[in-house]
């Protein structure tokens, strides 16, 4: 399967430079066929979702740890816990994982949530500075 990027050269290609799928194959050095595909249907490949496995998905835990960091993210950052902080917490109510796992777990959690991120401390700054106005 070809990146995005290649795709999107054999449409301008196409239809901009109006070049043939004949220039277009030996340009691109792809089957004459995949640029035919790509150059004149308007379908694009589609994305493949993987369902996430594991402890912090299939079980309780990965809700739990979600529910607490969005709640500390309406604290300020030095009353936040800190990963080793939720993982302790965790150990105590029979979590069997490891410390990795919640730290792999948090990180996307917060890759896939920067935009929640960003209002609740857009909010938080505002509501620091009312005060002052």
């Amino acid at each position: 399967m070809l990146a995005m990027s290649d795709i999107n050269c054999i449409k301008h290609l196409r239809n901009n430079k109006g070049l043939s799928i004949s220039e277009i194959q030996r340009t691109m050095g792809i089957n004459w066929r995949t640029a035919k595909k790509y150059a004149d249907e308007d379908q694009l490949p589609k994305q493949k979702s993987f369902k996430k496995k594991g402890m912090m998905y299939e079980e309780k835990w990965g809700v739990i740890v979600s529910d607490w960091l969005f709640e500390d993210l309406k604290l300020r950052k030095k009353l936040r816990r800190t990963k080793k902080q939720i993982f302790e917490e965790l150990k105590e109510m029979g979590f069997q994982g490891s410390y990795r796992t919640v730290c792999y777990f948090i990180s996307e959690w917060m890759n896939t949530h920067q935009e929640e991120k960003d209002n609740v401390n857009d909010k938080i700054k505002s509501t620091d500075f009312a005060h002052l106005d």
